[in-house]
């Protein structure tokens, strides 16, 4: 067990793609984590299969190295907009936060996201320009906007004095000094090409001091936790983790006093209150310091429990101990339900006096339904699920998902779920048919709110588009059109243009990939939710129809080729199809009946092969997002382990005509 003064804790935040899980890699290594001759994965922190596949943070993670004595803890946060519910929950256990930032594009829309929040629980960043090696890389440019950014966010003094480092964290060394970094470098490459040689001192010396001024930063300017060891126990939940053998398991910062294995504590339960539910003076007592959208907070209910398990985390290992002290990260078990944002404090305090604010947590955007397999294909891709089964994975969800909001509303086949954005939704689908569930799910909506004097209001979100030269113009064009007001215009070095908007949320459903076209797959853009403003009425929906099929069956070349000439397809050949399912995107801007399974008629005279080398194009192939930002109002996405669909969400014909002339 380490003394308090000797432990560091700190979160590793930026925008997605600048370096955060590459840089703890290098960390790992410069403390020797891992044995010299161990091998070991790149972004070894993304653990999860889809982290892995898809190069993003999903899940924070929570990590440990010891470096002259020290005890350092790190928290990995996501970098997309989407899953910042991960970063908020996380920063109530640090002291302080790496900032990363990209040489070479600067802040981005979730820097100012991540800056802000950490801003606003008073930490004082530690700045790493990373990237600084990579060609026509502005190490100064990038300060300067990062320093602009920090004004801009009403940082006071101390955290304006921010240290500044520089480095490239897939290289593995970080500096204060990047200008005689580099001098040194380049004295180096010309010493090796004159003939010279590094000796094996130097060579012990390059590899050990890669990350020394990172270390040395960290222990300086990241306080030691301030805690009194002395006083009962006390932590709040952040990060909840399931064991099969021990049942649910909290994570947290121990905030006062020590624990062991077998003593007995109380979970408090809170709520997040509104300023007219208060009932009364005494309850103002509980509003948030930070002055925010929580009013206040109150007891929603207690529980006492034993401590059964204690873990601390060294490395990338849990590992299970007989007593924790305060200022440290640790696991336990012992509580039947434990809640992200839970107190769990020394049985002898009062819940009323210690009970800690509900974790901050921004409100989701954007919703849909899932909804109940129906279709003629269910249960055979897998497991065909009950809305009851779909609620219960869903209730597992939220207790760890603390972003995700799931709302019965009466129907008999399904449920709505709201999340941050298209991408946060569409992960827990992705999950939930990897576990061989099958379900539908409707097209994506915003969440609406009104303001006081009635008026409705909707999500807008900052928009940062990166395109070269040639193609600002179609995308300008194409923004203005879904409603989004052109903010500013930058030109970089690279003959990249810099686009800011301002844009609705459901204006950017379903233009990512229209973006891609426009932009020949060459632009870049990021977004973040800014907060809720007018609405901005109407927007142009999707320019083409849908081909769906009216007979079920298999597809057939022969009938593919004829539709091929009219509608870009979404199946092959020998594809099983059914009636409603959608086959293919209209050329035209109205839906079009098809029969995709009719085959031609062969005479005896005729060869059996004539037909085999039909001319068929390569159908699109449909990903889960490509296919929620594609549908349709009256459509649907059929989610099973093998296969993505797209389907009417009336399937008969001749019921989708009478729903039309009813409604």
């Amino acid at each position: 067990m380490h003394p308090t003064d000797k432990i560091r804790n700190l979160a590793i935040i930026a925008h997605i793609d600048h370096g955060k899980t590459t840089l703890i890699d290098s960390i790992f290594r410069a403390a020797h984590v891992f044995r010299d001759n161990a091998h070991v994965d790149e972004r070894v922190m993304d653990s999860n299969d889809l982290e892995r596949e898809r190069g993003i943070t999903i899940r924070s993670k929570h990590c440990t190295v010891e470096w002259d004595g020290y005890l350092i803890n790190i928290i990995d946060t996501p970098g997309h907009a989407d899953f910042s519910g991960e970063v908020e929950r996380v920063l109530s256990m640090v002291d302080s936060v790496l900032l990363l930032v990209d040489a070479n594009e600067g802040p981005m829309p979730q820097t100012r996201y991540v800056l802000m929040r950490a801003l606003r629980l008073g930490l004082r960043p530690i700045v790493i320009v990373n990237k600084a090696d990579r060609p026509n890389a502005d190490p100064s440019g990038a300060l300067d906007a990062t320093f602009d950014l920090f004004v801009e966010l009403g940082a006071d003094n101390e955290q304006l004095d921010f240290p500044v480092l520089y480095g490239s964290g897939l290289e593995g060394w970080i500096v204060n000094d990047l200008d005689e970094y580099q001098r040194e470098e380049y004295e180096r490459e010309q010493h090796l090409a004159d003939g010279g040689a590094l000796s094996p001192a130097m060579l012990a010396e390059l590899a050990g001091t890669g990350m020394d001024d990172l270390f040395g930063v960290i222990i300086a300017k990241v306080p030691a936790p301030k805690v009194d060891q002395a006083a009962p126990f006390l932590m709040q939940v952040s990060t909840l983790a399931w064991s099969d053998y021990v049942g649910r398991i909290g994570c947290g910062r121990v905030l006062q006093g020590r624990l062991r294995t077998g003593d007995q504590l109380q979970r408090v339960m809170t709520r997040p209150i509104a300023v007219s539910e208060m009932r009364t003076p005494s309850d103002a007592g509980t509003m948030s310091p930070d002055g925010d959208h929580r009013d206040g907070f109150e007891v929603a209910g207690t529980e006492a429990a034993r401590v059964t398990h204690l873990w601390v985390t060294r490395g990338l290992e849990n590992r299970e101990v007989d007593e924790v002290a305060a200022g440290d990260i640790v696991w336990l078990s012992g509580p039947d339900e434990i809640g992200i944002g839970d107190t769990l404090t020394a049985p002898e305090l009062d819940p009323a006096l210690t009970a800690l604010p509900p974790l901050d947590i921004e409100e989701p955007t954007v919703s849909m339904f899932f909804l109940v397999n129906n279709g003629p294909f269910a249960g055979k891709d897998g497991r065909a699920v009950t809305l009851r089964q779909i609620k219960d994975r869903l209730e597992r969800e939220v207790r760890v998902n603390v972003a995700l909001r799931v709302e019965d509303l009466g129907r008999p086949d399904g449920v709505k779920v709201s999340g941050r954005g298209e991408l946060h939704l569409a992960i827990l689908i992705e999950e939930m048919r990897r576990e061989g569930m099958e379900l539908c799910v409707s097209r994506p909506e915003v969440i609406t709110d009104v303001d006081e004097h009635g008026a409705l209001l909707e999500p807008l979100e900052q928009l940062i588009v990166d395109v070269p030269d040639e193609f600002q113009g179609t995308v300008i064009q194409a923004l203005s059109l879904r409603k989004g007001e052109l903010v500013s215009v930058h030109a970089s070095v690279t003959g990249l243009m810099r686009l800011e908007f301002t844009i609705s949320t459901r204006g950017l459903i379903g233009y990512r990939s229209d973006f891609l076209t426009e932009t020949r797959g060459l632009g870049v853009m990021s977004s973040r939710f800014v907060g809720y403003g007018p609405w901005r009425g109407d927007l142009p929906g999707r320019e083409r129809g849908s081909l769906v099929s009216q007979t079920a069956g298999e597809a057939a070349s022969y009938s593919l080729e004829n539709l091929q000439q009219r509608a870009v397809l979404l199946v092959s050949p020998m594809d099983p199809v059914y009636e409603g399912m959608i086959v293919g995107e209209n050329a035209r801007g109205e839906d079009m009946l098809c029969n995709p399974t009719k085959r031609k008629q062969l005479g005896n005279y005729r060869s059996s092969t004539k037909e085999i080398d039909a001319g068929l194009k390569v159908p699109r192939p449909l990903t889960l997002e490509a296919a929620l930002e594609w549908i349709a109002d009256d459509e649907l996405v059929e989610v099973t382990p093998r296969t993505v669909r797209v389907r009417k969400a009336i399937l008969s014909t001749e019921q989708r005509k009478k729903a039309a002339k009813a409604g």
